[in-house]
């Protein structure tokens, strides 16, 4: 495991300051692939696939630190897994996430059958109830877990689902506008995306409301290669609009584990499959 980038990013930098900041070490010359892309969709494509579909399938553990608008600080632990169906990138994918810590929320689960062309399906077991609860489509770009991360970051939005232009190619990044086809599902009019070109990884993420102003934002602070794959290890999402914001920090990290189709259903939901989670 060969860390491919590591570098604390304050939330307040953008544009030229960002991209000099974001400049990768240890090999990895900014534009360093043969031509740009200039099929705004295959970069998109690309990205997704980068963020949510290397390798079949893979396991990690979370640790999620949330601070409010007040300062104070609550964490969650907990392990995803995620498979592929058919192992095919931007196709269909199930995710199982099992809570171990704290107290109050270790055994639950959120678990995702990730669709295309249609909604997603979302559980939510909660232990304290022994209560498995449907996630409707319109709930998945609300809080996950009471963090400022919402259901929909961590399976992703479908590559689809907005109208994208390619607004500038730097010698880093492609950066890509994008805005929902149905504004109705969303409750951002639209984002703006700054993609590694030599990862395709997606480092910051800025969401626009309505009035034209950026409220959330995401950024990558940590990026290793993991099984020959860059992968995500540290990232932030902070919120203007209610304050605050939640660091993810990912650890035993892999990827092709094996992990059996079977254990991404229902059963699974008060059951969890232990032999898989360690």
């Amino acid at each position: 495991m060969t860390r491919l980038f590591r570098r604390p990013l304050a939330a307040a930098i953008a544009g030229a300051a960002f991209v000099a900041a974001l400049a990768l070490p240890g090999g990895l010359t900014p534009g360093a692939v043969a031509q740009d892309l200039t099929d705004v969709q295959e970069i998109v494509d690309r990205a997704s696939a980068a963020s949510y579909y290397q390798g079949p399938d893979g396991r990690a553990r979370v640790h999620m630190s949330i601070t409010d608008a007040q300062g104070r600080e609550r964490s969650r632990d907990f392990t995803i897994l995620r498979t592929d169906i058919d192992d095919r990138d931007n196709g269909e994918q199930r995710f199982y996430v099992h809570f171990s810590r704290p107290a109050d929320v270790n055994g639950t689960v959120f678990m995702v059958w990730k669709q295309v062309g249609a909604d997603d399906d979302r559980w939510l077991y909660l232990p304290a109830l022994d209560l498995v609860k449907r996630i409707a489509a319109s709930d998945e770009r609300t809080s996950f877990v009471g963090s400022h991360f919402f259901y929909e970051d961590v399976s992703g939005r479908g590559p689809r689902e907005d109208t994208h232009s390619l607004a500038q190619t730097t010698d880093t990044y492609y950066v890509v506008d994008s805005e929902p086809k149905d504004p109705s599902k969303a409750e951002f009019a639209s984002y703006r995306n700054y993609i590694h070109k030599d990862t395709f990884l997606p480092v910051k993420t800025e969401y626009v409301d309505g009035q034209g102003k950026v409220y959330r934002t995401y950024t990558v602070e940590q990026v290793e290669t993991i099984d020959g794959h860059p992968t995500v290890t540290r990232s932030r999402m902070a919120d203007s609009q209610i304050g605050g914001e939640t660091v993810m920090r990912y650890s035993s990290v892999a990827y092709d584990v094996g992990l059996p189709e079977d254990v991404f259903t229902e059963r699974y939901l008060r059951n969890p499959p232990r032999q898989h989670l360690r």
